[in-house]
């Protein structure tokens, strides 16, 4: 990464931290939302990370966002629950519900848990992974912070990224993790993008009529497409019904942008699902025949320019390894950024 200079997660983590107690986030609240935040840099997904750090904290000093959040479960069935996260930051509501959906699914086998009043969380294979290190499989739905897509063949913004992540857990290779938005490309990929300075492949976004639109400072003047068509618009629908409009949060056109409104409640709904492997089969012997499916999928013969078969998650392993031992890159517009909030919010700056 150009430009770039590292910092370990640690250090991350802690300016983190300072940054949101100096809002009058609580201290054990401000230490698991640091984490989580980190978490999501050392694991490679740079555009969820302290990139969003700014905005998270803009909208606290806006009044958008409460920082004393009293969770409440509205509806509490053996195998489900539906959390309404009081306007608390998206981490810490759905942290609780990853840990309430796991702690019901060791009794029941399988868990689902919506939440709503909630806000942006950061990216969706955080969760997923959360039951998967517990030898169960987990889901994540979301509906995106901001609408960035049409229904297909329109053109009103009326859906979001609505990103999936499901974990699943092996034994000597990494866990499979699929994570990924239902369009080409998420937003958090495009605001990265403009402030590295850099420009869109074709394909990520289109303007109003239909034409490739590359510079990501022009975002605002077209919208991404949907993964596979017409299929990853269906996607798109199907996720945010279950996680928006199931739950009662936001969806459709009663979504907030994040990005350009600071101070209005998102109501932002999640969904977490945890399958006890238990339930099903030997968890020891589950996690060895994940392992075979890695093998199988990698000694699969290659087309012409391909290097090597790779399986989701492979390359989050591999960044999180990375970046546990050699640090972070901090791109130097993102570095001033931080530097300018520190001194705005009279905290040590990030080292």
């Amino acid at each position: 990464m150009p430009n770039a200079s590292k910092v370990t997660f640690s250090d991350l983590r802690s300016f983190n931290a300072r940054c949101l107690m100096s809002c009058g986030m609580p201290q054990s609240d401000a230490e698991k939302a640091a984490q989580l935040i980190a978490q999501a840099d050392v694991m490679g997904q740079d555009g969820h990370g302290v990139f969003r750090l700014p905005m998270y904290i803009k909208r606290i000093r806006s009044g958008g966002m409460n920082m004393t959040p009293n969770f409440k479960v509205l509806s509490d069935r053996p195998a489900t629950a539906l959390i309404d996260g009081d306007n608390g930051l998206g981490h810490l509501v759905m942290q609780h519900a990853t840990e309430l959906a796991m702690e019901k699914a060791r009794t029941t086998g399988v868990a689902w848990v919506g939440a709503r009043h909630s806000n942006h969380a950061g990216p969706a294979s955080l969760y997923a992974m959360m039951p998967a290190r517990e030898n169960m499989i987990g889901l994540y739905l979301a509906v995106g912070s901001a609408n960035h897509m049409p229904p297909w063949g329109g053109t009103d913004m009326l859906l979001s990224t609505n990103p999936i992540s499901v974990a699943l857990p092996s034994q000597d290779f990494p866990h499979i993790v699929l994570d990924m938005a239902t369009t080409v490309a998420a937003y958090g990929k495009v605001k990265t993008a403009a402030q590295r300075g850099e420009q869109m492949p074709e394909g990520w976004m289109i303007d109003r009529n239909g034409n490739p639109l590359t510079d990501p400072a022009r975002s605002s003047e077209g919208f991404l497409l949907p993964i596979g068509g017409a299929k990853g618009y269906g996607l798109s629908l199907i996720f945010g019904i279950l996680a928006g409009v199931l739950n009662g949060a936001a969806f459709g056109k009663d979504v907030v942008d994040f990005n350009a409104d600071a101070a209005s409640v998102t109501n932002t709904g999640h969904v977490i699902m945890a399958l006890d492997i238990a339930a099903f089969a030997d968890p020891a012997e589950f996690r060895r025949n994940i392992d075979d499916v890695w093998r199988q999928m990698k000694s699969s013969g290659h087309l012409p320019g391909v290097d090597e078969i790779r399986l989701p998650g492979e390359r989050l392993d591999r960044t999180t390894r990375e970046r546990s031992e050699y640090g972070i890159p901090i791109p130097a517009q993102l570095r001033e950024k931080l530097s300018n909030l520190a001194e705005e919010l009279g905290v040590e700056p990030l080292t």
